[in-house]
């Protein structure tokens, strides 16, 4: 490396080996650093009322609410964590350390694997939900529906362990120079941790999601059969009640725009065009994090009466976590 200008180095005292710093930040790069700052905080406020809800009032304690809170959980710790880490490793010097910067680089597989991993576990707590709902209460039970999100954490973070064992063993292996934080997959593991985490999970949500849609489509047209001629006896004991359909609908929203963010930041990595794409995809993936609470509060009457409980610190009064907001 040619000799460079001390007072524009990361750290002057190894000139021969340390990278430029940002002397002065382009008005793109400032324009960068404010939205996601700005969306790193939001992410954080939103989804931690979220938590504090779902965690905090005693008739949220479903299932369903259950995965929601852990969807949650994922995006909190993308404001918390990934958002801040991208901040610093693309404004400035990295002066972590190379531990470090493998440690958050690998938390965004984590993260991102748990998160799509989630919204399988949503898929099929749906899918039995409306298909075969005389069993929903037996097989989907919040015990049961807590078991799989540890397992789904544990998954991800074994999974991608692999992929990552090099740079966590060897750290900055990659690294050019002091003050670079680079992270390297081989372009085969790549593609097929793109495969296991984010094709076959996608195929299996649009399947799950499709049987849903069959089923409900079919209740519809029974029910109106049903109106049009008295005498036939709908089978009531075998559908799924209007408020599970109603539910299927507000978390088929929340599906499609998740697959919606996700598809690019996958597509870019499958691509290998960062350069020209990569920082589109990125936001629109942190900004899912932030649209779920938003959805919420679109969605459910209930999260909207526990924002405003929490926000006016009623939440703190004896007895408020069994507080009627259903």
């Amino acid at each position: 490396m040619e000799t460079q200008d001390g007072a524009d180095l990361c750290f002057p005292q190894f000139p021969n080996i340390s990278c430029k710093e940002y002397t002065s930040l382009g008005t793109e790069l400032k324009l960068s650093q404010i939205i996601l700052s700005l969306m790193s905080l939001l992410i954080v406020a939103l989804n931690l009322l979220v938590i504090i809800a779902v965690f905090h009032f005693r008739q949220l304690h479903t299932p369903t609410n259950i995965l929601l809170l852990s969807l949650a959980v994922t995006d909190f710790l993308v404001g918390l964590l990934l958002m801040p880490y991208e901040i610093l490793r693309l404004t400035s010097c990295w002066f972590l350390g190379d531990l470090m910067c493998i440690l958050l680089a690998c938390m965004v597989y984590f993260i991102t694997s748990a998160s799509v991993g989630i919204m399988v576990l949503i898929s099929v707590e749906r899918y039995v939900a409306i298909c075969d709902p005389l069993h929903y209460p037996t097989r989907v039970t919040v015990r049961t529906v807590k078991l799989c999100v540890c397992l789904c954490w544990v998954c991800s973070v074994c999974f991608n362990s692999f992929f990552v064992k090099d740079d966590l063993i060897n750290p900055g292996r990659h690294s050019s120079c002091y003050g670079e934080c680079v992270l390297d997959v081989d372009y085969t593991l790549g593609t097929v941790d793109l495969v296991i985490s984010f094709i076959i999970p996608v195929t299996v949500i649009v399947v799950l999601y499709m049987g849903v849609f069959v089923v409900a489509l079919s209740h519809a047209r029974a029910m109106r059969s049903h109106i049009t001629a008295p005498s036939f006896q709908l089978p009531v004991t075998a559908a799924p009640k209007k408020s599970e359909l109603k539910a299927a609908r507000n978390l088929g929203v929340l599906i499609v725009v998740f697959l919606t963010c996700f598809c690019p930041y996958y597509a870019v990595s499958l691509a290998g065009v960062f350069e020209t794409s990569g920082y589109f995809a990125g936001y629109l993936y942190y900004f899912n994090s932030c649209l779920n609470p938003v959805i919420y509060a679109m969605l459910y009457p209930w999260f909207r009466k526990a924002v405003k409980l929490i926000v006016t610190l009623q939440i703190l009064k004896p007895g408020s976590s069994d507080a009627n907001i259903l």
